[in-house]
């Protein structure tokens, strides 16, 4: 099965500052795939090569099969684009934009715009010059979807939208892909990504250093477990066990607050030398293992 997006070696270079370095990548039809970063890191780099408004310095990519220098017009055509930051035609009002880009696309009408425009609680009739940030953003979502593509591009594309559309847009991504279409989400906001995505990829420093499913990343998590026992049990009698990086006492020292990044099986076992009355454990999510990730490999860089 063709890559829906593939990347080999792609580098982009502005002079001798770096934008991304030798990214290896493939995103299957149908997934949604979420690229995290922070500001900086390369996120929308990618996306602007993937769609040649930029073009790399070293490396090759794909899109739909296409190459993506010399068939940007098919590939435009098929896919449905959000960009980070947004330039519009000020004097147009939302419907005379969107029929402006339907014709781009051949479309006799507005294709699925209007009933989009109704999801996301936006008027088609005002001048762009006239909406807030969030109607904006609003209108780059009805273009990018409008014509169902077989891939949408989306660069931070909830920003500035309040949580009653986030959650529509969400929805309308979840029906993207049950169609078997296929999402490349770029954003920072990790408790979005968790929502929507599949796998993910996290970008640092232009460089991609890790690639897995939302589950794999999240089990690389801290987690905290506060554990109680009938009675006192020193705190360090876990700190040495496999994937533990800080224990502490609690109260009279019937509680021990263990965190861990990785599996919990040593500390479970351990526990279960003494009498537990109670173990309550926070969950880690994707937010954590990120800043986890993010904290090891900036402190690897430092060593």
């Amino acid at each position: 099965m063709t890559a829906a997006i593939s990347m080999e070696g792609l580098t982009k270079y502005y002079g001798k500052t770096r934008g991304i370095e030798n990214i290896d990548l493939d995103v299957q039809p149908g997934e949604v795939f979420g690229f995290l970063g922070p500001n900086g890191a390369g996120k929308s780099p990618t996306i602007r090569v993937l769609l040649d408004f930029i073009r790399a310095t070293a490396g090759r990519a794909t899109v739909l099969g296409f190459d993506t220098r010399a068939d940007r017009v098919a590939i435009s055509r098929r896919v449905g684009y959000v960009p980070g930051e947004l330039a519009m035609y000020e004097k147009m009002t939302a419907r005379e934009m969107l029929r402006f880009f339907a014709s781009l696309r051949d479309l006799d009408d507005l294709g699925d715009a209007e009933p989009i425009a109704e999801r996301l609680d936006l008027d088609l009739d005002m001048r762009i010059r006239a909406y807030s940030s969030g109607n904006r953003r609003k209108v780059a979502l009805a273009v990018a979807f409008m014509h169902r593509p077989e891939l949408l591009l989306l660069d931070e594309p909830t920003s500035a939208l309040d949580p009653i559309v986030q959650q529509e847009f969400y929805a309308m991504i979840d029906e993207v892909r049950n169609d078997g279409r296929t999402v490349f989400l770029s954003s920072h906001i990790l408790h979005e990504v968790e929502r929507i995505a599949d796998r993910v990829g996290i970008i640092r420093n232009g460089r991609l250093v890790v690639v897995d499913s939302v589950a794999t990343i999240k089990a690389q998590a801290v987690r905290r477990l506060e554990l109680r026992f009938a009675e006192p049990v020193a705190a360090d009698h876990f700190s040495q066990l496999p994937s533990v990086i800080d224990t502490e006492s609690l109260e009279d020292g019937t509680a021990v607050r263990v965190s861990v990044a990785g599996s919990v099986d040593a500390v479970v076992k351990a526990a279960a030398q003494f009498e537990t009355v109670s173990v309550i454990a926070d969950e880690g999510d994707l937010e954590d293992a990120f800043l986890t990730y993010y904290q090891d490999e900036e402190a690897g860089d430092a060593a």
